[in-house]
């Protein structure tokens, strides 16, 4: 899974998850050659890579020991991780056609790994807890509606979006989308809690913090729910509710297409021709799971924007690591935590391979681009809840 050895890292991913749903042993060498998966020597496997076109080396028994023992040793920052069971991935997605793509799905149906759909019917049915992994689509959980009112308030897909979250929010029971948001951001934190493992991107990683910093506050102004705010609601927002952030400032403006101070994208300093961030290095035997969300052939990784692009350093809780950062910015790009017996990531910008996508763009077409670190970091979740969980020491 190095840069030379691999010409198609995404898809390489997907053999393991393919690997792993045969009840096939597989083991994931944290930073051995970019984080290389030693998969049995079976022809079906072999096959396997040939078809999707994987590159792949057959070494020995003996070999493979040699190899193990070498990670093995105190010297080496590495580690051998055992990959149990393949995880049961659901996407929170709205049902219709929306005018944007999804880097996650995008990426999943590219590797070959199956997912499922759900939205917020299912969630408040409790249906999260027949899956492993949870990703958070392009989604504004504090029922703003995006905070697209003033580019798009007028747009054919803007009023239908509008109606649609109205009517299932009236069909679940609740007066407002935000209610009805709210409900869904509470199920899936206890979904977290219990022991689930939630990956979002872009909008979804603030607005779901906000939403759950802002129960029992209303923060919509008239034209997305028809009524005033709470009055003083700034003060009011309890920030011990969150997962990642802390001591925000809100965006009360409806014109503004912002959700708040977490955001680093109009506060940018960087071209597109510079801008990158870089992935943190951690003690792959003593902190595993840091070690497993960044592994990747380069340590630096193109920046990409969205609604919400990076993370203000100085708003992230002290128990969140940091895996990728832009210190020329002061930005986070890619953060991680524990709540409760679970875990989260959360992941700025909206796709690794569009620079600026925005509303009405095509898809990114992956068979362009194989071999994606900013995609590999998604794939990176994917497969973490199926490693033999091993005891964080730091």
């Amino acid at each position: 899974m190095d840069a030379e050895g691999q010409s198609n890292h995404l898809k390489a991913y997907g053999i393991t998850y393919w690997s792993l749903e045969r009840e096939l042993k597989v083991q994931w060498l944290l930073n051995y050659r970019g984080g290389s998966f030693l998969l049995p020597n079976l022809e079906i496997i072999e096959r396997e890579c040939k078809i999707r076109g994987v590159s792949y080396e057959l070494i020995s028994e003996s070999k493979a020991a040699e190899i193990l023992e070498y990670i093995e040793s105190p010297s080496q920052n590495m580690d051998a991780v055992v990959l149990e069971k393949a995880p049961k991935i659901a996407v929170y997605s709205p049902k219709g056609n929306v005018p944007w793509d999804d880097a996650v799905t995008l990426v999943l149906t590219y590797a070959e790994i199956p997912y499922e759909t759900l939205y917020d019917e299912e969630v408040l049915n409790d249906e999260l807890l027949l899956y492993d992994w949870l990703h958070l689509h392009h989604e504004d959980f504090t029922g703003q509606y995006g905070k697209f009112y003033r580019a798009y308030r007028s747009a054919a897909w803007y009023m239908e979006e509008k109606r649609q979250a109205e009517a299932l929010a009236n069909k679940l029971g609740y007066d407002k989308v935000s209610q009805a948001k709210l409900a869904v951001a509470l199920k899936i934190r206890d979904y977290v809690v219990g022991g689930g493992f939630m990956f979002a991107m872009c909008s979804a990683t603030d607005s779901f913090d906000i939403a759950l910093a802002a129960e029992g506050l209303d923060i919509c102004e008239p034209m997305f729910d028809g009524d005033g705010t709470t009055p003083g609601y700034q003060n009011k927002i309890n920030y011990a509710n969150t997962f990642a952030f802390t001591n925000f400032t809100l965006e009360r403006n409806p014109n503004v297409y912002e959700f708040s101070s977490i955001d680093m994208t109009t506060k940018r300093q960087q071209p597109k021709q510079t801008d990158y961030f870089t992935l943190m290095e951690y003690s792959a035997k003593w902190d595993p799971v840091p070690t497993m969300l960044t592994q990747n052939h380069t340590v630096l990784v193109k920046g990409f924007m969205g609604q919400t692009t990076a993370f203000m350093r100085d708003e992230i809780k002290s128990n969140v690591l940091v895996l990728g950062e832009n210190k020329s910015n002061g930005e986070a790009r890619y953060i991680h935590g524990i709540k409760g017996k679970g875990f989260f990531t959360f992941y700025g910008g909206h796709d690794p391979e569009d620079y600026t996508h925005r509303v009405g763009d095509p898809k990114t077409e992956l068979e362009l681009y194989p071999t994606s670190p900013g995609y590999r970091l998604i794939l990176n979740n994917v497969l973490f809840p199926a490693a033999k969980k091993k005891k964080q020491k730091t």
